[in-house]
């Protein structure tokens, strides 16, 4: 449960006061909506503005410390709220929530978050806070385990990818849950939304501007990291990495519920879990920029251990599969139909 939208562990902040603690669904439960966008969220305060306003908001809202926000330059404002409102107004049918999941902030991020719950209603922005923080991984599972749309989408708090994107994953996650479907169009429990399907944002395409642009080291490493995703994960995502990934709801359930790396890496056990549970997925390349205000990445030396840690993830992943040290639950409950009714094991 939580306030203005759902809290997982911890106590709220001063922008709590008068908002009414309710709480999450499971993944399990029937839709309710079309679209359900996770966002994790540590320290993005000043970020994250950029990447939900609306356009024509006039004014940002500020958290109820009032602290001015640092503008990050950047040549576009993906603006997620007013590009979804717009598809609401186009297709009566047509629904969304965003979840921003506060992963332990030490700023205003989730009372910056409240700020738009207050706005917009609780019914289409929530909020989940997680104390102590858990990790990027964990933030996006436990986001998704709550949601309440038939495709997830997890979007980086930053709007490093164009939010106008999605059109383009949402298409190709169509086609290939199609693909998957057959003829029957029908899911698993004979319901024709709990499907399998997958499409991976993908900055592939982007490598040889970033060659020109980015200091040697960096290429290297980058270099260095594919290399090793496809000798250890043996993955035909050419990037793994990227924040911008679509699922089913059924697909959702059945990766998230069985994922174990709670930071950084995750995303290569997301694709090795999709690919060991036959999820048809499909890349596709989106425009992204680098934003600054890494978390991850402030230094040189940062970027060194950075990629140690991930190698030894995707150790991890290939050695605890591959000799069966973790254990992965096959089946997931067929949701409780719309009507009612009781679940069942796919």
């Amino acid at each position: 449960g939580g306030r203005g939208g759902g809290r997982d562990g911890g106590r709220g902040g001063d922008g709590d006061a008068g908002m009414e603690l309710v709480s999450f669904p499971s993944i399990h439960d029937a839709p309710t909506l079309t679209q359900s966008v996770i966002v994790p969220a540590y320290n993005e305060e000043e970020r994250m503005p950029a990447m939900l306003d609306p356009v024509g908001s006039g004014a940002t809202p500020r958290t109820t410390t009032d602290r001015p926000r640092t503008h990050h330059a950047r040549t576009r404002a993906p603006q997620t709220i007013a590009f979804f409102e717009t598809k609401c107004a186009a297709d009566s049918s047509f629904s969304y929530e965003i979840i921003v999941v506060d992963d332990g902030s030490k700023d205003g991020t989730a009372d910056l978050t409240l700020q738009y719950v207050r706005k917009h209603g609780s019914d289409k922005i929530r909020l989940l806070r997680l104390r102590p923080n858990q990790g990027k991984g964990t933030a996006i599972k436990k986001g998704m385990l709550r949601s309440r749309g038939r495709y997830l989408l997890m979007a980086d708090a930053d709007g490093a990818t164009e939010i106008s994107d999605y059109d383009r994953l949402y298409a190709k996650c169509r086609e290939v849950e199609a693909k998957a479907t057959g003829a029957s169009g029908s899911g698993a429990g004979g319901e024709e939304w709990w499907t399998l399907g997958a499409s991976i944002g993908s900055r592939a395409h982007l490598e040889e501007d970033s060659v020109a642009k980015r200091a040697f080291y960096r290429t290297v490493l980058m270099w260095g990291m594919h290399l090793c995703v496809t000798i250890l994960c043996r993955s035909e995502i050419q990037d793994t990495q990227c924040g911008f990934k679509l699922f089913t709801r059924r697909t959702a359930a059945l990766i998230f519920e069985n994922l174990h790396l709670e930071r950084w890496a995750f995303d290569i056990e997301l694709i090795q879990l999709c690919a060991r549970f036959g999820v048809p997925m499909a890349e596709v390349a989106v425009h992204w920029q680098e934003i600054e205000g890494s978390k991850l990445i402030t230094s040189k030396l940062d970027i060194i251990t950075t990629s140690l840690t991930m190698l030894r993830d995707m150790l991890c992943v290939r050695v605890c599969y591959s000799f069966g040290i973790w254990r992965v639950k096959t089946s997931v409950e067929s949701p409780v139909p719309k009507g009612g009714g009781s679940r069942k094991k796919d």
